[in-house]
């Protein structure tokens, strides 16, 4: 049995009927590596295989009574890999417009808490003789690196898939009573007190460092709630559209080169560029410029599986989208990023994560709740705009039983009154671009999609590339 830190479960908390908490990859898989042809058992095996590396996979939630405390994670008596591993078949023409429709309805479809929290469709029929990967796993299991963790377990690095070991029987735990379930949450909170004191002290002396640097001027983080309104930003409903785009890695790089700046704002003057072209296309372009939440991670590299899966803090910076000239942007953009990660060491990489140990489960989900369904986020000014994560990936091909992945699309979730997430993750020589929107607020997610090629030719140009 092992407890949930507090922002593993806050994710939990987070979640309602219209704000899904789960996180999901679209891929695809170029069959014609595979020895002996394509066979779904085949993909089925390899994941059940590899199962044993993957503790958090067979792995179910169990509630404190009364939510007293954060929840807990115990083996499942009852695993059945034929829930979590389906097979579907994608409509003609199979390309990956197609697919991402979809990855659409897949995400649309909130885990079920009664099982482990994850679910793969293997989907077949893709143009090319290709299959599609559609796979979610709930964020309270997974961050940027638990994710790329769980690639490495899954994947191989050669055509031929890596020898299993004997298959080792599953640990059989016996599921806590409530009176158990009770008596391990008050010996957690007892020593909630003694840390609840020193994460107040440190919280003060960081919001001290904080004013002192903001006294001395200079850039720092967008401010909350400064964000103008956009078609996206507003109440959101349940239903998904995802959109999947490609980029040269070559080409990000050439261009943070000419520029001095690093990928990761060339990333976010990519975002800036494409979603400035969208909304010029849908009402005009906002006088006040945009403002993302960027994930960071703040793990260690001794941080140990008690710490909890996720281990992230975020950072709020401005896109910039009121300057027209692409280039002006990219170093509007550098500069905001610089002042936002000296303002975020200011304020220390772990308050996020200690504060949420002391959320009390039930008010939480109560609000979350609350304020989805009053549709709160359209009666004040949005808190920001979109979430945009830059996530490297391998440089290297990747196999799944001998299938060689070409597609790797990641998607986050999206959030009430921020109804757009932008994910990029770098594969080899390229970037995949994966987005995902409120239907209902970005029924064309596939003109955004597009807009990222114009938003790079821009950059291009204005790089003299």
């Amino acid at each position: 049995m092992q407890r949930m830190t507090g922002l593993d479960a806050a994710f939990l908390y987070a979640e309602t009927p219209s704000q899904h908490m789960h996180v999901a990859l679209v891929g695809v898989f170029d069959t014609a590596s595979m020895k002996g042809g394509y066979r779904f058992d085949t993909i089925k095996s390899l994941i059940e295989a590899r199962l044993p590396r993957i503790p958090m996979f067979t792995r179910r939630l169990v509630e404190v009574p009364f939510r007293l405390h954060h929840p807990v994670l115990v083996e499942d008596p009852d695993f059945d890999i034929d829930f979590h591993v389906r097979r579907m078949a994608a409509p003609a023409p199979g390309s990956l417009r197609e697919l991402s429709e979809m990855a659409g309805d897949f995400v649309s479809r909130p885990l079920d808490r009664s099982r482990p929290l994850w679910q793969m469709w293997v989907v077949e029929g893709l143009e090319d003789g290709g299959i599609g990967i559609l796979a979610k796993v709930h964020h309270s299991l997974i961050d940027g690196v638990t994710g790329a963790e769980m690639m490495v377990h899954l994947f191989d690095l050669e055509p031929e898939p890596a020898p299993e070991a004997a298959p080792e029987s599953r640990a059989v735990e016996k599921i806590p009573t409530d009176l158990e379930l009770v008596a391990y949450a008050a010996g957690s909170m007892a020593r909630q007190p003694a840390r609840l004191a020193s994460t107040l002290v440190g919280t003060v002396r960081s919001i001290g460092g904080l004013a002192r640097r903001r006294r001395e001027g200079g850039s720092g983080m967008a401010s909350p709630f400064a964000a103008p309104r956009t078609p996206w930003n507003g109440a959101i409903t349940g239903q998904r559209a995802v959109a999947v785009g490609t980029l040269a890695l070559d080409d990000i790089k050439a261009v943070k080169k000419a520029f001095g700046t690093t990928v990761n704002d060339v990333v976010l003057a990519l975002c800036s560029g494409a979603l400035r072209r969208y909304l010029a296309d849908h009402g005009g372009v906002p006088e006040a410029p945009l403002v993302s939440v960027v994930p960071i991670s703040v793990r260690s590299g001794d941080a140990g599986a008690s710490e909890g899966a996720n281990q992230v803090s975020a950072m709020f910076v401005s896109l910039a989208t009121d300057l027209e000239d692409p280039a002006d942007r990219l170093r509007a953009i550098a500069e905001a990023t610089k002042g936002a990660k000296e303002e975020h060491n200011a304020l220390g990489a772990d308050v996020l994560q200690n504060w949420a140990e002391f959320a009390a489960p039930g008010v939480f989900a109560r609000a979350m709740r609350l304020y989805s369904e009053m549709n709160l986020a359209d009666r004040h000014r949005p808190i920001h705009n979109v979430i945009i994560s830059n996530v490297p990936g391998p440089a290297f091909p990747l196999y799944m039983a001998g299938a060689q992945l070409s597609v790797m699309a990641p998607l986050g979730p999206i959030m009430e009154g921020a109804g757009l997430n932008v994910t990029v993750m770098s594969y080899m020589d390229r970037v995949d671009i994966g987005l995902i929107a409120c239907r209902e607020s970005i029924p064309d997610i596939w003109d955004l999609a597009e807009d990222f090629e114009v938003s790079m030719a821009e950059l291009k140009k204005a790089a003299g590339i």
